[in-house]
């Protein structure tokens, strides 16, 4: 590029050492903008600089100058996100499962490039979470938009899905044939994508995870299942899957020591119903659950303060769980658990 067409682009040059070199902590003084446009090819004069800040101001940028001791300082002040703001985009960018490692790389240097280089230094020293496991399915950024796309349009779609084998190499459910369901929404749930969608072969609402679906296409058809998706409730459905594995959807009946009321609630939200149960300082709540093996192992998990009362058929299945890890697992002598199993020192 000449010379003359570098000094047209003067005001962009500007803006971007702006962007890029200054933030509070490191203003710049007129001289040192002078010098880092000409390392880019563009002669200035002080003058005219004031006029052209005058300009970005005018523009939008929030251009702030300040006086130390002998020298006048400038630097870019606010900008679209804060900084705070960005650290928790890049956590949660570097955190979540269904990013794959070479994406979270990609989206955090674009995140980086909000602000200014020295910023971007301490965005890049945020949390890291090493050996975290993260999808290996690149395409899933494209899956989510054609998915939105068949919503927005009203069109059913087809994939196939796969599942690692024992080889860890991907393999094709239903020896690789079509799946054709009729989109109908998103859910995040465990840091994973899943797609709800009506089947119309087996006529009921299922889900499927994004990352595991291939080839999507959108068909001509319009969707199908509106009524049954009309009377479909997303937030009981979600609250009812534990770790998104199905199961029977059965009203359960709880009891539970009064400490775990806020236990119950963070999972099945504020409006289950609570009630005295026989047992001192007991309570006793409804709750309808897809009742799974993950299902068995979240009441195992937290506790002695939850078990199921009821019904008498699930109460039985939990029997059958026990009894299936009592097997699987030699007896040992009775003795107190050691300190470090003592699940209450984790609760406030």
């Amino acid at each position: 590029m000449t010379g003359g067409s570098r000094q047209k682009l003067k005001m962009l040059y500007l803006k971007d050492i702006f962007i890029r070199e200054t933030d509070e902590e490191h203003p710049l003084t007129m001289a040192q903008i002078i010098r880092r446009l000409e390392d880019c090819g563009v002669n200035a004069e002080r003058k005219a600089l004031y006029l052209d800040l005058e300009e970005l101001r005018s523009y939008g940028l929030d251009i702030i100058g300040h006086r130390t001791g002998c020298h006048y300082f400038y630097y870019l002040g606010a900008r679209d996100f804060e900084l705070p703001e960005l650290k928790l985009l890049v956590d949660s960018v570097q955190s979540a499962k269904f990013i794959t490692e070479k994406k979270s790389r990609e989206l955090i240097q674009k995140l980086e490039s909000l602000v200014s280089r020295h910023q971007a230094l301490r965005l890049h020293r945020q949390v890291f979470f090493r050996g975290r496991i993260k999808t290996m399915n690149e395409s899933i950024y494209y899956n989510v938009d054609r998915l939105h796309e068949a919503i927005g349009r009203n069109r059913r779609i087809r994939f196939k899905y796969f599942r690692w084998n024992l080889k860890k190499e991907l393999e094709l459910r239903r020896d690789g044939t079509y799946y054709d369901v009729s989109p109908w929404c998103l859910i995040w749930d465990d840091e994973y994508y899943y797609l709800v969608a009506f089947d119309s072969v087996e006529h009921r609402i299922k889900h499927f995870r994004v990352d595991k679906m291939l080839e999507i296409s959108l068909l001509d058809e319009p969707r199908e299942g509106r009524a049954d998706f009309s009377r479909f409730d997303l937030p009981a459905y979600d609250r009812s899957l534990f770790g998104m594995f199905g199961g029977e959807d059965t009203p359960v009946l709880l009891e539970a020591r009064n400490d775990m009321i806020g236990v119950l609630i963070d999972r099945f939200g504020k409006d289950i119903p609570v009630l005295p149960a026989k047992n001192p300082g007991y309570f006793r709540t409804s709750v309808n659950v897809a009742v799974s093996g993950q299902f068995l192992g979240w009441i195992m998990a937290v506790g002695s303060g939850v078990h199921i009362a009821g019904p008498e058929k699930v109460v039985t299945q939990m029997k059958h769980e026990i009894c299936r890890l009592a097997r699987e697992y030699a007896p040992v002598r009775e003795a107190d658990p050691p300190a470090d199993m003592d699940k209450d020192r984790f609760r406030e």
